[in-house]
């Protein structure tokens, strides 16, 4: 559920959403109040569907459910619950990162509203702060995260938090470093969102499932290359929690 430019209702809206907020209750606003239909949605400058696109792989690494644009310099990190199954894929372009996530959706109505709202929550339970305002893929999340860091000192991380909506699929994008708080840092990896390609497949998903990816061939390969010191020295991509604050399991590719 993008914000639409120029939406009736939608101020009303976001009004209901920041008192909801402050009185730490988003449950209170009703739900067809956070349902947009998928019309009013517009992508006409991406993300796309694997329809929309006369050769989706073209200059894209294929993660299976994602197909990521490859932007000079970058480097792409896959993040993994397992020695084979890929949870995100993070892409770090200069001092800004995004990790994107594609996620099963309704026919005909997004989630992107509903997300934000228990995104917010759980933030602000947290003990962070959220706020909402219009970016360049409609209204997005800033937000002031507790985070823990490796010599267990307590700190904030400032990210941003954006999605859209397509065709039985929901991408969101996590941002953060320069990008999250200095817009023209963040040029690259908006580029990647906006280009990137999400190929839901027809199997029969319920909402708000995570549309699974894959390594592309290189990875699997070095992998395979690795597997036998790896198991001298213990597996280092083991069983873990998705957290988008914090690097988990990965695989690193230069472009």
């Amino acid at each position: 559920m993008v914000f639409r430019r120029g939406q009736k209702g939608d101020a009303d809206r976001r009004d209901k959403v920041s008192e909801a907020d402050a009185y730490g209750d988003l449950s209170e606003i009703k739900d067809e109040e956070r349902k947009i239909s998928l019309a009013d949605v517009s992508r006409a400058a991406g993300p796309w569907d694997f329809n929309e696109v006369e050769d989706p792989k073209a200059g894209r690494v294929d993660l299976g459910a994602l197909l990521v644009p490859a932007v000079e310099g970058m480097e792409l990190r896959l993040e993994m619950a397992d020695a084979e199954q890929v949870i995100a894929a993070t892409v770090v372009a200069r001092q800004s990162a995004v990790q994107l996530q594609a996620f099963a959706a309704p026919r005909s109505e997004g989630i992107w509203a509903e997300v934000r709202a228990e995104i917010a929550l759980e933030i602000s339970k947290q003990g962070g702060t959220v706020d909402e305002r219009e970016g360049p893929f409609g209204i997005e999340l800033r937000a002031q995260v507790p985070v823990q860091a490796p010599d267990g000192s307590r700190g904030i991380q400032l990210v941003r938090f954006i999605g859209v909506d397509g065709p039985r699929w929901f991408l969101r994008g996590v941002v953060s470093g320069q990008g999250a708080v200095q817009p023209k840092e963040a040029l690259d990896i908006e580029h990647v969102f906006r280009d990137t390609v999400v190929s839901r497949g027809n199997s029969p998903m319920a909402p708000r499932d995570p549309i699974p990816l894959r390594m592309p061939a290189e990875a699997q390969q070095a992998m395979q290359q690795q597997a036998a010191p790896e198991d001298a020295e213990g597996n280092q991509y083991t069983q873990g929690d998705l957290d988008p604050f914090q690097r988990g399991p990965e695989i690193t590719e230069r472009r």
